[in-house]
């Protein structure tokens, strides 16, 4: 027996597709504009799952890609004693038009090494495969209609996919339309019928998880008379909100799951946030005397404790408790696991390990609003609670040079507690947030000569700082910021990720100023 804590993977985990393979699963979630891209996760038990790497690393780079393009809707699939990863890269996005170029890349183990990319067409996004067990291979996702006086989301597509030839017919048959927003397909087989899982009403509040069917591959589909297998749109009070973009596995034992994504928001003035963006929980389902699939507890809301199996007293319970980490920079590399970039890898010369034994020497990069080289490391905010602290050894010398601790969310969302100098003031801390276009600057707090802790509180909606000399007593940095801005729900633009914890240093006029980083410490607290 197991129980499964939703959700199994905390943060900014969405989209995720699940396989498994003999007695291990796994599971690829989206990464959008960050660095490595395609995370990858592993368990045994599906309660306790461990990130294990990411499939598009050395080399991949998404410099020039927009916030929240990038890689979406990985899909992770076994065929032919080979692990299959079919992922979109979203170009650009402005207004109707969609700039999207869809790939395949295969690896004898899930670790990699993965292949060269195949380019499977630019037809739309969210392509999964599925492979049928006659021996043929398929790819379903959405088609894109830029027309402004036709649906954007014109029709869910299923397209032949030739792997002796590496390429697909380009012959796409439409197999479903609804007048909702459908996305994120998924096939499978079961019997004489051909399952067709839906992801609907876009990935918001009104978001779900439906089901058609058919005894054809390319059609007629017939729809699940129910409204949804899966959603809390009906349920704004509900734990797991935004429930929806799906997929299934079968255990040895053939008993089904459900994986799917949703958010944990918090309130802000009776307001709801998804700061910790869109996570990955999982489902017990079980098709019913009709053959429709079901939740295996009845209704239509997500869980949040889930019990495998029969519950002895000994069993596993993979509760989520108050846990941290430490990084005193003692290696040879930066863990990939833990540690994220935006677009690109930061190259040796600009995140060096190796000039000052136990410190990162940080070489300043572009601005905040730059979609090419920015000089920061961030982690993913698991909980609602969070404490980051942070050793920052830096000597700016203009108010163009500034280092320190940062809570990201994208260029147009930020609050970041800077070591920086000007005139005035000289070496002094300020903190300056962005909120859509407008930036504002405190006041300047003097700080003492030397390296200093800087700690950042996150505390639902709100966000504190503090700093101290090493080894003395905390200070507090006045004034108390709105995290609850740092969402996907915060603002008129649609946005796809989540909160972020980091430190970054910019040097705006590229003369190769570098800070100092050390002992890093994070706390979360459920």
């Amino acid at each position: 027996m197991a129980v499964i804590h939703n959700p199994v993977l905390r943060g900014f985990n969405p989209d995720p597709s699940i396989l498994r393979v003999g007695d291990d699963y796994y599971i690829a979630t989206s990464t959008f504009e960050f660095h490595p891209a395609v995370r990858l996760h592993h368990s045994t038990d599906l309660a306790t799952w461990s990130t294990i790497g990411h499939a598009l690393d050395d080399g991949f780079d998404l410099r020039g890609i927009p916030d929240s393009g990038g890689v979406w809707a990985p899909s992770l699939s076994y065929a032919e004693g080979k692990f299959w990863l079919a992922y979109s890269i979203v170009r650009t996005m402005d207004g109707d038009d969609k700039d999207i170029d869809n790939y395949l890349v295969t690896a004898d183990a899930v670790t990699g090494p993965w292949s060269a990319p195949v380019h499977l067409g630019s037809r739309g996004f969210d392509f999964s495969f599925f492979h049928d067990p006659d021996g043929t291979h398929w790819i379903v996702g959405v088609q894109w209609d830029q027309r402004p006086e036709h649906p954007s989301f014109s029709g869910l597509v299923v397209e032949q996919y030739l792997p002796d030839e590496r390429r697909t017919t380009g012959d796409a048959t439409v197999i479903h339309r609804e007048d909702g927003l459908v996305e994120g397909p998924n096939l499978y087989r079961l019997g004489d019928w051909y399952y067709l899982l839906i992801a609907a009403g876009g990935t918001g509040w009104n978001h779900g998880i439906t089901l058609a069917r058919s005894r054809d591959l390319l059609g007629p589909y017939e729809r699940d008379a129910r409204e949804a297998v899966l959603t809390t749109r009906d349920a704004p009070g509900h734990p797991l909100q935004k429930a929806g973009h799906g997929e299934l596995v079968q255990t040895p034992e053939g008993d089904w799951l459900l994986v799917h994504l949703a958010s944990r928001p918090t309130l802000h003035l009776g307001e709801r946030y998804s700061t910790l963006g869109r996570e990955t929980c999982l489902q017990r389902v079980e098709f019913d005397a009709d053959g429709w699939l079901r939740l295996a507890d009845g209704g239509h809301h997500a869980a949040v404790e889930v019990v495998l199996g029969s519950p002895p007293d000994d069993g596993l319970d993979a509760s989520p408790g108050a846990r941290e980490w430490v990084d005193e920079f003692d290696g040879t590399a930066l863990d990939s696991r833990r540690w994220t970039t935006l677009r690109a890898p930061l190259p040796h010369d600009v995140a060096d390990l190796a000039v000052r034994p136990g410190w990162l020497r940080l070489r300043g990069g572009h601005s905040t609003a730059s979609v090419f080289d920015q000089s920061m490391l961030l982690t993913r905010v698991e909980e609602h609670r969070a404490e980051f602290e942070v050793v920052v050894d830096a000597e700016p010398r203009s108010p163009r040079e500034a280092a320190g601790p940062i809570a990201w969310y994208g260029r147009s969302g930020w609050i970041w507690l800077q070591v920086t100098h000007d005139r005035d003031n000289g070496r002094h801390l300020r903190v300056v947030r962005r909120d859509g276009s407008t930036t504002t600057r405190s006041a300047a707090v003097a700080v003492p000569d030397g390296a200093l802790r800087l700690r950042t509180v996150l505390d639902g909606p709100e966000l504190r700082f503090a700093w101290s000399g090493v080894g003395e007593e905390w200070t507090a940095v006045p004034g108390v910021h709105p995290a609850w801005t740092l969402s996907d729900d915060h603002g008129p633009r649609l946005r796809f990720t989540g909160l972020f914890l980091g430190v970054r240093a910019d040097d705006l006029d590229g003369r190769g100023w570098t800070a100092d980083i050390a002992s890093v410490r994070l706390r979360f607290t459920p």
